[in-house]
């Protein structure tokens, strides 16, 4: 996998500063007024970095933004950036200041004197998280060096504080190359696999096969992987890492790539399709998330996989499957598949676990994005408590996310003539029915929340956290949920 950036947290010596390679970073806040080292730096810069803090450049920058002196005399850095950002910055300004550096800097090591900045870990997460370059399949790698050292005040308890915040970053890293895999490389053999290694980590890993989950009766998820080679499966990750309570349950889709099926999608962006696994892959990072710190909490993250493609042997339009707990399902669109997927899954979590409760997470509906854009992702639940405390998650790790409607008047539109219901309900409202498709296969005594992140699973501009491409949404927060809920 894709390796996060190398910190280093060390006392701050000032001495041999003019002989440091690469980029050094300096911090200032809105009044010009200089971190540890800055001082130093102004001096070996004679005074072009006063000059600039001085100027109406940085009066109309704003906080996070990141300014560049390019070969500064007396320096044998290539260059200095100077980071705007206060002495106490919040949290967040202290991780968007971290990603500014990141999107900043070279190919070259980096040096940050921080100083006494308060929330360094924080600024080390964002600048580790914005610095993921996905190149596995590029011919040519450019050459790079990315050691970042951060000299700070007391480097040994910074480095305490970021170490649990690593585990998340290699989580999202995780995320992120799977949801960037092309289709030929992420199958759902591969895709189980590299599951699969985690055990490493101290998860137990199970792979359900076909033949399983004919035994299991999982007639929904499997209609959906039948027109494709690449055989379906089940991944079920185990993280006992508390006493003896029920599981905490991470659900999600992974369909490693969807053509819509007969119900064949436009070819203009299918290409992007190749996400559509992105609840499951936010699952998995979640899961190796909570092994590489530890976590004091029982989770059992549960993925199904499969692959949607049109063939001799696909379901069609009109087609009755039945679903493992025993309803029918009239299929009217075959695109409409993920809900398919989690029907099964999210029956099966309950039947074999029993969970506290459970979330699942899937690229579910255009009509999300439609809705809520590329900011938030859609919030359905059948239980206050866990919105709430979901939603509390997210915005303490600043992961757009909003809480939707369910009710039973958007039951009637699932209504079918020859089944049980049908797997879409229309134009109208549809992440909404989609949402409420789901919550049938959900006990009313199992506190659930679907969360429907087509529009935040990738991305085709960067963030201030992520460059194009997968952006991991969801680790931070279902890894916050966990702790505050379960740890705390």
């Amino acid at each position: 996998m894709t390796d996060p950036v190398e910190i280093h947290f060390k006392e701050t010596v000032l001495d041999g500063l003019a002989e440091v390679d690469g980029q050094v970073a300096v911090i200032a806040d809105e009044e010009g007024k200089l971190a540890t080292g800055g001082s130093r730096v102004n001096t070996l810069t004679r005074k072009a970095l006063g000059r600039l803090l001085e100027s109406e450049r940085w009066s109309k920058m704003k906080t996070g933004d990141v300014a560049e002196l390019a070969f500064p005399a007396a320096m044998a850095a290539s260059s200095v950036l100077v980071l705007k950002l206060p002495r106490r910055p919040t949290i967040s300004e202290a991780r968007r200041g971290g990603a500014a550096l990141a999107k900043a800097r070279g190919r070259v090591p980096l040096l940050v004197l921080a100083g006494s900045l308060k929330h360094i870990a924080d600024l080390a997460l964002g600048l580790a998280l914005r610095g993921y370059d996905f190149t596995p399949h590029k011919s040519e790698p450019e050459d790079e060096h990315r050691e970042v050292t951060v000299m700070c005040r007391d480097p040994e308890a910074v480095a305490k504080e970021a170490g649990p915040l690593a585990a998340v970053a290699e989580g999202v890293f995780f995320t992120r190359d799977l949801v960037n895999e092309p289709a030929n490389v992420l199958t759902t053999d591969d895709f189980a696999a590299r599951l699969a290694a985690m055990h490493e980590l101290g998860l137990d890993v199970e792979i359900l096969e076909e033949e399983q989950l004919k035994e299991l009766k999982m007639g929904a998820l499997l209609a959906v992987g039948q027109g494709s080679e690449s055989p379906s499966k089940v991944v079920v990750m185990q993280w006992k890492g508390g006493g003896d309570e029920a599981p905490f349950a991470l659900l999600g889709k992974g369909v490693v790539f969807d053509t819509g099926g007969i119900s064949l999608k436009p070819a203009a962006g299918m290409e992007d399709m190749t996400m559509d696994m992105g609840g499951a892959g936010v699952v998995a990072g979640v899961m190796r998330t909570l092994a590489l710190r530890k976590a004091k909490a029982n989770v059992v993250g549960i993925v199904g996989l499969v692959e949607n493609m049109p063939s001799g042997n696909a379901i069609r339009p009109g087609d009755v499957i039945r679903s493992m707990k025993g309803d029918t399902v009239e299929v009217i669109n075959t695109d409409a598949e993920g809900r398919l997927v989690l029907a099964d899954v999210l029956w099966y979590a309950q039947e074999r676990f029993a969970p506290q409760g459970m979330i699942d997470l899937a690229t579910l509906t255009g009509a999300m994005i439609v809705a809520l854009g590329h900011e938030k992702a859609g919030v359905f639940a059948n239980d206050d408590t866990l919105a709430e405390q979901f939603l509390a998650a997210a915005e303490a790790e600043d992961e757009g996310a909003w809480r939707m409607p369910l009710g039973p008047a958007y039951d009637k539109l699932l209504k079918s003539k020859v089944a049980d219901m049908k797997n879409i309900g229309g134009r109208w409202g549809g992440a909404i029915t989609a949402a409420q498709f789901l919550q049938r296969f959900v006990n009313d005594d199992t506190p659930w929340c679907h969360l429907d992140v087509a529009g935040v699973a990738a991305v085709k501009e960067g963030t201030a956290m992520a460059p194009a491409g997968g952006t991991g949404w969801g680790v931070m927060a279902l890894n916050r949920l966990i702790a505050d809920r379960f740890e705390g």
